[in-house]
């Protein structure tokens, strides 16, 4: 066993038996005996005794387990502490940890907030560089400003005093003449002085604006309100609403209402339905060898020609076996034909003299007729072709039926009615006026560009949204309860600015592009003064969801009603930049207001992005309506004031199934009712759509299926998605034939999967077994579904719901659609060739490419010049650079690739025609790479365009002025401004030389130098080619422009005259004085004064003397007569007017102040101001009544006042009243706005009079800054022609607008 020692050894080591495994080693000293000595006290005892020896041992032994007991609890105690301890360091570890991370994201955000701060400080110092430098800029002006109005002052003060001299002499002549009994008047006056620059009371004639300062007179009746009610400062109605269209004489009011007859976009043909030249023929057996060969041999020509000019062309003709059972489309087919065509012999049948009667009987001015009549010796007339050729002959009394009388052969007689056609087709349905269709490309197109300056508009694009716009409006909504929310949308606008846009919302197929075409077309009415620009969202990826697209086209249409087209960027990023600038700037100009309406504006592609311009202020005379759907709106437009489309009620749901009923003579079972009303109580059964698409099939499932099983069949549908396409299953199981089946799918499936929709002409190439009178039927019953609709001749679905349907029902969701587009692809690729591309390759053939993925083709077709070119000529600009980048070619890869391409095309180019197509594709390239900002490079093509168009033409051919006017954009981007102002007068001068000097062409070429002069800083020089511009577009707007509007004159004319044969009554008076309007307008002033009196006789005789009718009456004739100068008739007629009008009316009635203010300005006229002085106060008072004292409209009332009392020297009057003027025009117009500078300028002249200098320098100073601060508009300061307020400063005549392309 041992002793105690030998239990440890000095320095060994003893390991915690009870701490387990993690226990610390520890040396503990143990204190022992020697073990020597124990061994000496025991040999010193003697013999070892057994019992000795144990008591010894344990007594050790229990010595040291004593001490290792103590021990051992002292090292448990130890142990536990520093286990304590350690727990306690790792707490605070954790918390340390914590702590940290917490001070590290401190640290992060401290850093972003030092980045932060750091950016901001660099912005500022930038803005305060910036600053500095305008600060510069301004002293430098201002001293510039000082200087010239210092010339100025001097200037004029010797003027004034040779003028004061002249004046006393004149106004001693004067009384001479006086004393002899003579009467001066100026020659030069007319109806209005309202645009004529008189002179001040100091003598002074201010020609600085382009209508006169102190001697400027308002159109006050153009800006009275119709209702008495109040609805915003800037809400007021014209006096066109309170007594009808064409009620008053008067130039001021009424050259804008002959204007707005007019589109103001480019000229859409009006006897096209649909973009389509429909060819309606009738024949009988004995003339179907003539109507044969003319399908097989010369209607192809009139395709070509027609597709060349952007327009599609389809023969209409039913067979005899099929015209019977298609007696409804045969109707509509006549009416919307372009052009009718009768092919007789001897004998007719029933079908024939069925469409006889329609379309040569009963609307004989619908469209142009031709009646082809093949005679023979020993062929007579039957009796019923006969009487049928005797009720056509009665009909035409106009002798509009061209009659083509043939008795040779019948290839002879299918010439002749082809020849016939291409006359009619190219003069009275397009407008060619004989022009040559082949030379479209130079002579057409360029007419075009002339019209419109450099921006590139697409007729198509256009017609699409008047379609979409007025087939919405032609639907019925009565039943539809939609009264409330036009009542709630027309408050909504009312609302005081600043307003947010606001919000149409509600589900799919509520009714919301119903609600806004019904609402714009009521609004159009009531306030023409109002302009309305409305944008109509179809499908996704379409091109009317385009947003470049849909900015563009409403920048050209606000920079078309005020007459300027140019500064306008075809860079898409620039468009969608600057469209709030031009919004700012042009609706500062604009008298009434502008209202934009964005329909779908959630289906435009990453509208958010792009739509950036409707998250900032509005204008105060702008308001924006957009509609989404509920469930896709943005989170961010969810804020904006919002008129939400509560579902149909019970009573609006009856409504609609009961119309549907009512139009075929169906009535439904009261039982059938009750389950209608049971079922369309949730809200997807209770939308407009749903139930309109309900009624629909209801009425229409007597085709295919029983009423009973159909009705129950329908209601089993629980959302508009399931019934579109039950709807399509009814369509195809109303089919007769398996092949009439697989069309339908085949078509709408092609319509599905095209870009924009397919044509009726690309239809029946496509199945070439397809007849036209299946596809027209078929049509109809989808038409009829709500299903599809014909569009800018196009078949396109009529609802996003529909086009869903289709996908879901025939393309298994979208994964077939490939097919279909392959198979649009080889149709496209057929019809492509290299000297001619129709719209339609261009606008499907690159679109359906880049969905297929096939980058190699797309870049082939787009390389193919003319499809480029047909793009970019449109103005489909941002689509054709979308293109270029999805292939990955940079600007200058894309503008070499295109160099090569016309290098490779100029080496098979040798006649004179490919020549000219050469130098129109050079021309097209350079535009396009200058448009891209490349103008190095696009300098090349230009040169070339014009080296080619000099030497294959002539030097002074008006092709060659366009070569140089667009190189002389180069230049100016360049700030070449020597070599760009050389090549611009070069320019003008051939275009004089070919056109003449007052043609729309010269109008461009001044435009163009005013705006370079005015970068130069040359005020003057640019003011006068501006003003010389504006004459040229006035008198070609009235020259062409207004043919048009005077052509629906004249037919209104003609429609009035035959109502005033009957006894004398109200009515027949009312037609005599709008008949005389009529013929004023038309400037045929005897017949007009014929109407009037004739007008005022009855109305004398019928109603008695003192009637506001005849008040009406006797205002007209005496507008007429001051036309004619006669000037004291027409005084004492006015006077007679004002008298009726004082007893009949309120002291504030419109048609009061619309008599004070053509008497006030006759006096004026003829020098009786104390006369005037008193009727321009009373206008005041009425304006105040009528708008409120800060309305805009009594500003220019105290300004007319003021210049009235400084002609009478009433110097003291006349400044308060300019003063009160000045701060109405800066809180309701804006400090900025022209009218504000004009007042200051009447003001600084009024000032330097009184001798007041320092004031009338800072007054003139600030008028300069207004009139400086507005560079890009070329008219200066012309009013809006859709203002009806022509106001102080209205310029002669109506406002031009740009020239339709014919």
């Amino acid at each position: 066993m041992g002793t105690a020692s030998s239990l440890v050894s000095p320095g060994e080591v003893i390991e915690d038996g009870y701490g387990g495994e993690g226990g610390e080693a520890c040396e503990i000293p143990v204190e022992v005996k020697p073990k020597a000595r124990l061994l000496r006290s025991s040999f010193r005892r003697g013999p070892r005794v057994i019992g000795a020896s144990f008591k010894s041992t344990g007594s050790v032994d229990l010595e040291y387990a004593a001490e290792y007991e103590r021990l051992r609890k002292e090292y448990e105690i130890f142990r536990v502490s520093k286990n304590n301890e350690i727990t306690s360091m790792q707490k605070k570890e954790a918390k340390l940890d914590e702590e940290n991370k917490r001070l590290r994201a401190e640290l992060q955000a401290l850093q972003k907030t030092y980045q932060k701060i750091l950016r901001e400080k660099e912005s500022a110092l930038e803005a305060k560089y910036q600053a500095m430098e305008r600060a510069a800029t301004f002293e430098h002006d201002r001293d510039k400003v000082k200087r010239q109005f210092k010339i100025f002052r001097e200037t004029k003060e010797k003027e004034i005093q040779d003028l004061l001299r002249a004046k006393r002499d004149l106004e001693a002549k004067l009384q001479q003449l006086q004393a002899q009994g003579i009467q001066v008047y100026d020659p030069n006056d007319s109806d209005s002085d309202d645009n004529q620059t008189t002179v001040t009371a100091a003598g002074t004639q201010c020609d600085y604006w382009t209508g006169g300062v102190l001697g400027s007179e308002p159109s006050m009746g153009s800006m009275m309100q119709l209702q008495q009610t109040f609805r915003g400062p800037e809400f007021a109605h014209s006096l066109i609403d309170v007594e009808g269209p064409f009620a008053n004489v008067s130039r001021d009011d009424w050259d804008a209402a002959v204007a707005s007859l007019l589109q103001v976009s480019p000229h859409v043909p009006q006897a096209l339905w649909s973009n389509t030249v429909r060819c309606y023929l009738i024949f009988t057996q004995e003339t179907k060898a003539e109507l044969d060969i003319f399908i097989k041999k010369h209607s192809p020509g009139l395709r070509r020609m027609c597709e060349g000019l952007g327009h599609f062309y389809l023969n209409v003709c039913f067979p005899e076996e099929s015209a019977a059972s298609c007696a409804v489309e045969r109707m509509q087919e006549i009416e919307r034909s372009s052009v009718c065509v009768l092919l007789i012999k001897s004998t007719v049948t029933s079908s024939v003299v069925e469409d006889c009667e329609e379309a040569f009987v009963k609307n004989p001015d619908g469209h142009p007729l031709v009646l082809y009549l093949r005679t023979e010796e020993g062929h007579s007339l039957t009796g019923p072709a006969r009487q049928m050729l005797e009720r056509v002959n009665a009909a035409d009394k106009a002798a509009k039926v061209k009659v083509v009388d043939h008795s040779g052969s019948a290839e002879d007689g299918a010439e002749l009615i082809y020849v016939q056609l291409e006359k009619i087709i190219k003069q009275e349905l397009l407008g060619l006026e004989g022009a040559d269709v082949d030379s479209k490309d130079s002579g057409i197109e360029e007419g075009r560009e002339e019209d419109s300056g450099d921006v590139l508009w697409d007729l198509h694009d256009e017609q699409e949204q008047i379609e979409s716009y007025q087939q919405a409006c032609s639907s019925s909504t009565s039943q539809l309860g939609f009264q409330k929310y036009i009542d709630r949308l027309n408050d909504m606008i009312a609302a005081p600015p600043p307003t947010p846009p606001l919000l149409v919302s509600g589900g799919p197929g509520s009714g919301k592009s119903l609600l806004l075409s019904k609402w714009i077309e009521l609004q159009q009415k009531q306030t023409p003064n109002t302009l309305f620009l409305y944008h109509f969202v179809g499908r996704p990826l379409s091109t009317s969801s385009e947003p470049v697209l849909i900015i563009k086209r409403h920048t050209v249409k606000l920079l078309q009603h005020f007459w300027s087209l140019s500064g306008l960027s075809m860079e898409p990023s620039k468009i969608l930049e600057e469209f709030p600038r031009w919004l700012e700037r042009l609706s500062s100009r604009h008298q009434g207001n502008i209202i934009i309406i964005i329909d779908s504006i959630d289906q435009i592609q990453q509208a958010e992005r792009h739509m950036k311009w409707l998250i900032d202020p509005l204008p105060v005379n702008v308001r924006v309506v957009v509609s989404v759907n509920v469930e896709t709106c943005p989170q961010a437009w969810r804020l904006w004031p919002t008129l939400h489309l509560d579902p149909l009620s019970p009573r609006d749901v009856r409504s609609v199934v009961n119309a549907e009923c009512q139009s075929i003579d169906f009535k439904l079972t009261k039982d059938q009712e009750k389950k209608l009303e049971r079922h369309c109580r949730s809200a997807s059964t209770c939308n407009a759509l749903y139930v309109t698409l309900l009624a629909r099939m209801i009425t229409s499932s007597g085709l295919c299926w029983s009423q009973e099983k159909s009705v129950d069949q329908f209601l089993q549908c629980q959302d508009t998605m399931s019934l579109y396409r039950l709807a399509l299953k009814m369509t195809l199981s109303s089919l007769s034939t398996d092949r009439e089946r697989h069309i339908m799918r085949e078509i709408l499936c092609l319509v599905c999967a095209s870009h924009n929709g397919v044509s009726e002409s690309e239809v029946l190439d496509l199945f070439p077994e397809l007849h036209l009178p299946v596809l027209s039927s078929l049509l109809y019953r989808l038409n009829r579904l709500c299903v599809v609709t014909l569009r800018c001749g196009l078949i396109r679905f009529q609802h996003l719901q529909a086009w869903e349907a289709v996908r879901l029902e025939f393309l298994g969701g979208g994964s077939s659609s490939a097919t279909y587009r392959e198979k649009l692809v080889n149709y496209f690729s057929q019809q492509l060739s290299q000297d001619r591309v129709t719209w339609r390759v261009a606008d499907e053939l690159p679109w359906l490419l880049q969905q297929q993925e096939d980058r190699t083709k797309l870049q082939l077709s787009l390389l193919n010049l003319f499809v480029s070119q047909n793009l970019y000529k449109r103005g489909h600009f941002s689509e054709l650079l979308a293109y270029w980048q999805y292939v990955g070619k940079d600007k200058s890869s894309m503008a070499s690739e295109y160099f090569d391409s016309l290098k490779h095309y100029e080496k098979s180019c040798e006649s004179e025609d490919s020549m000219t197509k050469l130098a129109n594709l050079y021309e097209t390239l350079g535009r396009f790479l200058k448009d891209l900002g490349l103008a190095s490079q696009a300098v090349a093509p230009l040169q070339r365009s014009l080296e080619i168009r000099e030497t294959a033409l002539d030097p002074d051919h008006p092709s060659v002025a366009r070569s140089l006017h667009q190189l002389a954009g180069v230049y100016v981007q360049w700030k070449k401004y020597g070599n760009a102002e050389q090549l611009y007068k070069q320019a003008m001068e051939i275009s004089e030389n070919a056109y003449g000097a007052e043609h729309a062409s010269v109008a461009r070429e001044l435009e163009s130098l005013a705006m370079l002069y005015q970068k130069q800083n040359k005020y003057e020089q640019a003011e006068k080619l501006r003003k010389r511009s504006v004459k040229i577009r006035q008198k070609t707007a009235r020259q062409k422009g207004h043919m048009y509007g005077f052509t629906l004159l004249r037919r209104r004319a003609l429609q009035l005259e035959e109502l005033t044969l009957g006894k004398d009554t109200a009515d027949s008076a009312k037609t005599l004085n709008e008949l005389g309007v009529l013929y004023y307008l038309q400037n045929n002033l005897d017949a007009a004064k014929v109407f009037l009196s004739r007008s005022l006789e009855m109305r004398q005789r019928v109603l008695g003397p003192e009637h506001p009718d005849c008040a009406q009456s006797l205002n007209n004739l005496a507008a007429l007569h001051t036309e004619r100068k006669e000037y004291e008739t027409a005084e004492g007629m006015y006077e007679r007017a004002l008298d009726i009008r004082k007893k009949a009316l309120s002291a504030d009635h419109p048609s009061l102040a619309y008599t004070l203010k053509h008497l006030a300005m006759l006096y004026k006229r003829r020098g009786k101001l104390e006369k005037a002085a008193p009727l321009y106060e009373l206008s005041l008072d009425i304006r105040e009544k009528s708008f409120g004292p800060k309305h805009p409209s009594v500003a220019t009332a105290l300004v007319n006042l003021a210049v009235i009392y400084c002609q009478l020297k009433k110097h003291s009057d006349a400044l308060p009243l300019y003063e009160r003027a000045l701060k109405v025009y800066e809180d309701s117009l804006g400090r900025s706005h022209p009218r504000v500078g004009e007042t200051l300028k009447n003001l600084a002249v009024l000032s330097y009079e009184e001798g007041d200098f320092e004031n009338a320098a800072e007054l003139y100073k600030r008028a300069m800054e207004i009139k400086e601060a507005e560079p890009s508009l070329v008219c200066g300061n012309a009013p809006s022609r859709h203002s009806s307020s022509g106001d102080t400063f209205s310029l002669r005549g109506p406002a031009p607008l740009p020239q339709a392309p014919r």
